[in-house]
């Protein structure tokens, strides 16, 4: 069951409770957070509401009303009860023109909640289409999110559940819906912020969480991982993983129709993720 709050008020999926102009629907103008529930209660409120606030800015729009997101969030929760698995959060610049210009106006608050099943392994294709590291958007949480739509359907229509990118640099960039890491050489590598690549809160928390314990994960150098790395992973030689609100460490178990082994720092830090998330729930 998907539980929905906008405008101070819950509302049934198929109720029509947005402007048919509001700009996220006519041009895609806003911002949005995924959250992971763990146990009733929302993983890393803070950071996430910290990067809808950078995302925000990066579009020009002005800082998300938190007090109004922590009120919908808090009803959602609530009537969603014990099925709450993920959490989305949404904001827009509010009712506009129909072209890309903006007017002066309240913003659009969407809250939803519903269910989700974390898969320990993930199935991943290679993507033939690019991330932009040079976008006006690289690198925000935007609701333009045409591009992921259409080379995540392609992943699945391949046999995978995520697709991975480059970006025009040839160089290793992101899934759709993911971070990745590369485990090779004993360690865990995952390319630099400068690859175009979403500052994910899941990325963040592993970099840290894997530095306090001594598990060898670290942001790569430039030019570390080319694309072409992953001809590493199908050969045998290297292991992918993906990092995401919802799917938190998942060690990737086949790629471009290869069944590959998951890797020994990938299976340490997914289990380092798991325990240590349901210890700091706002760390």
């Amino acid at each position: 069951m998907t539980v929905i709050w906008t405008g101070g008020r819950l509302v049934a999926p198929h109720e029509g409770a947005l402007s048919a102009v509001d700009h996220g629907l006519t041009v895609g103008d806003g911002v949005f957070e995924t959250l992971a529930v763990f146990g009733g209660k929302p993983f890393a409120m803070t950071r996430h509401l910290r990067r809808l606030a950078r995302s925000a800015a990066g579009l020009g729009l002005d800082a998300p009303d938190e007090g109004l997101i922590l009120e919908g969030v808090k009803t959602v929760l609530a009537e969603a009860g014990p099925t709450a698995g993920r959490l989305r959060i949404t904001v827009t610049a509010g009712i506009g023109p129909l072209g890309s210009g903006r007017e002066p106006g309240p913003q659009t608050v969407v809250v939803a909640a519903g269910p989700t099943v974390i898969s320990p392994t993930g199935r991943a294709a290679r993507s033939p289409w690019s991330r932009n590291e040079r976008s006006a958007v690289a690198g925000l949480k935007t609701t333009s999110y045409a591009e992921n739509v259409v080379a995540l359907a392609d992943a699945v229509a391949k046999g995978g559940d995520e697709a991975v990118l480059a970006n025009t640099r040839g160089e290793l960039c992101e899934g759709t819906g993911s971070n990745v890491f590369l485990e090779r050489g004993g360690e865990l590598v995952t390319p630099p912020l400068s690859s175009g690549c979403l500052a994910g809160i899941t990325r963040e928390l592993l970099l840290e969480w894997a530095a306090e314990e001594g598990l060898p994960v670290r942001q790569a150098a430039a030019d570390e991982l080319p694309f072409t790395v992953l001809d590493e992973v199908t050969a045998g030689s290297a292991r992918l993983l993906l990092t995401g609100s919802v799917r938190n460490v998942q060690p990737v178990t086949w790629l471009d129709g290869v069944d590959i082994e998951a890797g020994e720092v990938s299976l340490a830090a997914r289990e380092l993720f798991e325990r240590v998330c349901r210890e700091r729930l706002d760390p």
